[in-house]
């Protein structure tokens, strides 16, 4: 059993994906929101009495049931296939065929492994084939996948691959460089260091079109 704990906490602290995919059971979405957080609400409750704060403080008394509710409907929101964004395309009537970038776009996420934050930006561009994309759905696209327990190369696939799927193009990129709490303020506790991921989807496999993309978005980072 030690050397079981061991390796996934080797795995966990060198902060390494099992799945390209969110893992989640079948029954994931059985139980409503509001039976959810009654359920974590207690769980938060008994963290808390086992690491001897006192819950009737009025500061402390109604921690539970906070957190209960933001892992339920915010930092975790985007588990739930329900409350995927829309998203809207059009017909590229006026003929743009050369290469969208949005860059920028703030990234908030957690960790699956410690469950602290992710913070940073993502760079996202597509080259149309005849569709295009409010440039606001980028922004709630890169939210929803980011408001799982994530890890940053799974977020950067999922952002690619949605995008594809609803542009009907191959033709897809997204950089995220971001910081992660888990390294920042435990562990080797490095306040400096990012992390930055890549995906390039299929024109933006070429090196010219991947270089402007990263012009565009003024990375230096070697792909």
């Amino acid at each position: 059993m030690a050397n079981n704990e061991d390796f996934h906490d080797e795995l966990g602290c060198s902060h390494i994906a099992t799945s390209a995919t969110n893992p989640l059971r079948p029954d994931a979405f059985d139980k409503t929101d509001e039976e959810k957080i009654a359920l974590i609400r207690k769980d938060v409750e008994s963290i808390l009495n086992t690491l001897g704060m006192d819950l009737t403080d009025d500061s402390l008394s109604g921690t539970p049931n906070r957190v209960a509710k933001m892992f339920v409907k915010e930092i975790f929101g985007g588990l739930n296939p329900s409350r995927k964004p829309s998203s809207s395309t059009f017909q590229n009537h006026y003929k743009y065929n050369e290469m969208l970038v949005e860059k920028n776009i703030v990234v908030y996420s957690t960790c699956e492994h410690h469950l602290l934050p992710i913070i940073g930006r993502a760079h996202v561009g597509y080259i149309s084939n005849g569709t295009v994309i409010g440039l606001s759905k980028m922004n709630r696209l890169v939210e929803h996948y980011a408001k799982r327990p994530q890890v940053q190369e799974r977020l950067t696939m999922q952002i690619v691959q949605e995008l594809q799927r609803v542009l009907g193009t191959e033709d897809v990129a997204c950089v995220i460089d971001a910081k992660h709490l888990c390294v920042n303020s435990r562990g080797i506790k490095d306040i400096e260091s990012s992390t930055v991921t890549a995906e390039f989807g299929g024109k933006f496999k070429n090196e010219a079109t991947r270089k402007e993309f990263l012009d565009y978005i003024k990375l230096e980072t070697k792909f």
